[in-house]
């Protein structure tokens, strides 16, 4: 869950067009802390790549075909 989620938020953010320090800036946060999301590291929690992916504008939809085996296999 954690990868799809943290595959998910470097995807959303290479599609908006942002940099892992514009989003770390956007968040408050530090690009390194940006990094370890996108690399699902165990400091990083569901929870925040939850919130982090909903606050780049994904939808509860897309949350949920991140999270769908089969969507992911469709989009590869």
């Amino acid at each position: 869950v954690k990868l799809a989620l943290a595959d998910g938020l470097r995807q959303r953010r290479e599609r908006l067009g942002l940099t892992q320090t514009q989003v770390a800036e956007q968040f408050g946060s530090s690009q390194s802390r940006v990094a370890k999301m996108e690399a699902a590291d165990r400091t990083v929690s569901t929870d925040l790549l939850l919130k982090s992916l909903f606050r780049l504008g994904a939808s509860p939809r897309e949350v949920a075909r991140l999270l769908d085996p089969k969507a992911r296999t469709r989009a590869a």
